[in-house]
């Protein structure tokens, strides 16, 4: 399975993300602010831009598993091997104030103040998780890359 999200849309805390599943548009995905970070950069590299808490996890592609989250107290999808960041999962949330790192999808988005939010996030993130499960007991391996387009 193929999770693609392809930041597109740049706000002063947010980025917005078109997500695709094996290759078909799905919805959006809210992260916090872009800060150019690719997961070919050093750990030095990452460190000097990275802001905690709020900045979108560098790009590349990702292995996802899905374990147990103690902080949501349920299963929840993660990506692994994220340079300079841990813990990063896959949950909904609208508001950059809802993410450190973390991905929020969303079936819609609006601009408030000019940041972005994602709306409808519990729903996709049902459709998601629906999804990830199936490829889970079809044996796939489960893969997210981000781009900036």
């Amino acid at each position: 399975m193929d999770i693609r999200v392809e930041r597109k849309f740049f706000g002063p805390c947010t980025c917005l993300s078109i997500l695709k599943v094996d290759g078909e548009a799905r919805g959006y995905i809210l992260e916090d602010k872009d800060r150019g970070l690719t997961s070919a950069m050093s750990a030095a590299d990452i460190a000097a831009k990275k802001v905690y808490g709020k900045t979108a996890i560098p790009s590349g592609r990702y292995r996802v598993t899905v374990t147990y989250s103690n902080r949501f107290r349920r299963q929840l999808p993660l990506l692994h091997d994220v340079p300079g960041f841990s813990g990063i999962r896959i949950h909904s949330g609208n508001d950059h104030t809802h993410t450190e790192g973390c991905l929020l999808p969303g079936k819609t988005y609006q601009v408030v103040n000019g940041d972005y939010q994602v709306l409808r996030s519990r729903e996709m993130m049902k459709e998601l998780e629906d999804e990830i499960s199936e490829a889970i007991k079809n044996n796939e391996i489960i893969w997210c890359e981000i781009t900036r387009n």
